[in-house]
């Protein structure tokens, strides 16, 4: 005769299958050749922009978790920034594709994943003990840190790839190099 599963431990497996799907996902368009997509490009500039002032009105009560999450972001963007400078961009008659840098986008997964781990094991362990820190839990600057350079690095990386859009305009037939953007 089989045990039943414990309802919450099927939801925990439930959630740790989802979570690794959308990492690997996430992990796999952030290093290979992409195709150039503006709808896809303005939705992630709009979305990790309301993220972020929606976090910024939450910590209007904690201003090291503001500071944290504005530092992120000027942190992120930077790396946003450079991460155009490595970009491969490609015009071709099938239209415009780019490669960001295999390094940074590694880089940049890695401390995702590992802040993820990291929260999950805290969660995991508060649950044992039946103890939830949950101001700490949801609120942790160094959370918000990371989350910042996430998002200011996507929404400045969206922006450098907008503009490159704008200016190669519609496809052709020549290879740049991310070397040429400003």
């Amino acid at each position: 005769m089989a045990i039943p599963a414990h309802p919450s431990l099927v939801v925990y497996f439930g959630i740790a299958v989802l979570v690794v799907w959308r990492l690997y996902s996430r992990v796999r368009r952030m290093v290979g050749r992409q195709k150039m997509s503006a709808r896809r490009t303005w939705i992630r500039i709009v979305f990790f922009s309301a993220l972020v002032a929606m976090l910024l009105l939450g910590s209007a009560v904690h201003p090291m978790h503001a500071v944290a999450l504005l530092g992120g972001a000027a942190a992120g963007a930077a790396l946003g920034w450079y991460g155009i400078g490595l970009t491969r961009f490609e015009q071709t008659p099938e239209g415009l594709f780019y490669t960001p840098s295999l390094h940074l986008g590694i880089a940049l997964s890695a401390l995702f994943i590992g802040r993820l781990v990291y929260r999950g094991a805290m969660l995991y362990s508060a649950s044992a003990s039946n103890t939830f820190p949950s101001a700490e839990f949801s609120g942790s600057p160094l959370t918000l840190l990371i989350f910042g350079i996430l998002a200011g690095y996507y929404v400045a990386y969206a922006i450098g790839l907008l503009l490159w859009r704008r200016r190669v305009g519609s496809p052709g037939s020549r290879t740049t190099s991310g070397a040429e953007m400003p």
